[in-house]
């Protein structure tokens, strides 16, 4: 059974005019300031027009959305975060992507835990992370990402496996990373939000600065953390939240089944499948 992101929010917003129906939320963890708040917000709703937020009671974590015009009107955004695949694939392009996202950090870029065995290239508990996923190569393409990569001694092609668009993280926090329970905000001193339970104590502290350095060209796009950001936000704090997918699936166990019967099945099957078929394809 999928987990229920908005059972442990302590934040509530509504339209006035719905005045028992959330149209989203969050749960508030140490970072989050009255303007990162309004940011989310700014994300998920749109208002044709200036407006306010009012607290309902004292300490109450319900607020009301209130126009400040009359006639004004609170739409929730109809955008979706993108599945994520949690598969890890082997192909040749993955192998240059994971040898020259440890290369540049060789650390957990988000805990600051580094990896004592580096130097003997054993990795065990470290692994790279895509920002925007491989799963969603095509998207990249579309969207035209390839040009903010600075790295021009890559690989050609969609260059989504560009170390730029790489972190390399502890293998737990990497697939909090995938859930989108956390992202790391590049507008803001690249600042990590968490928006669960947050287990490693990482809210609020900063992405490590040996991933952005700009004088490096391997190093991090924020573009692609913003993306992430966005994709964060829609899961957590619009609406009743995005189901959060199992992601541990034992050996022998039906994880073909357990995904078509739960919600966006269609979409996480796509998302495997890509992942998978593309790490079979040879790679010249």
């Amino acid at each position: 059974m999928p987990g229920n992101r908005s059972s442990i929010r302590n934040v509530h917003f509504y339209d006035p005019s719905r005045p028992d129906e959330p149209i989203g939320g969050l749960y508030l963890n140490p970072s989050m300031t009255r303007k990162k708040f309004f940011r989310l917000l700014n994300i998920v709703i749109h208002v044709n027009g200036p407006y306010s937020v009012w607290l309902r009671g004292a300490d109450s974590g319900h607020y009301d959305i209130v126009c400040n015009f009359p006639g004004g009107m609170i739409l929730v955004t109809d955008e979706q975060c993108i599945v994520r695949s949690f598969s890890a694939t082997i192909s040749k392009r993955d192998r240059r992507f994971r040898e020259k996202v440890r290369h540049r950090d060789r650390k957990c870029v988000i805990t600051g835990v580094i990896n004592p065995a580096a130097y003997r290239d054993v990795w065990i508990s470290f692994e790279a992370a895509h920002i925007f996923p491989f799963s969603e190569e095509e998207l990249f393409i579309r969207l035209n990402y390839s040009q903010y990569l600075t790295n021009t001694s890559e690989e050609t092609g969609t260059r989504i496996n560009s170390c730029q668009n790489g972190l390399l993280m502890r293998s737990s926090v990497r697939k909090q990373f995938d859930s989108y329970n956390f992202a790391i905000d590049p507008d803001d001193d690249y600042k990590i939000t968490f928006f669960a339970e947050d287990i490693d104590g990482v809210d609020g502290r900063t992405l490590d600065p040996v991933c952005r350095d700009p004088r490096d060209e391997n190093s991090v796009v924020n573009e692609f953390l913003r993306w992430h950001f966005r994709q964060a936000v829609l899961a957590n704090v619009k609406g009743s939240g995005e189901p959060i997918f199992e992601s541990d699936f034992p050996d022998g166990s039906d994880m073909v089944g357990e995904i078509l019967s739960g919600p966006r099945a269609s979409e996480r099957i796509e998302a495997e499948l890509f992942s998978r078929l593309n790490s079979a394809s040879p790679i010249p």
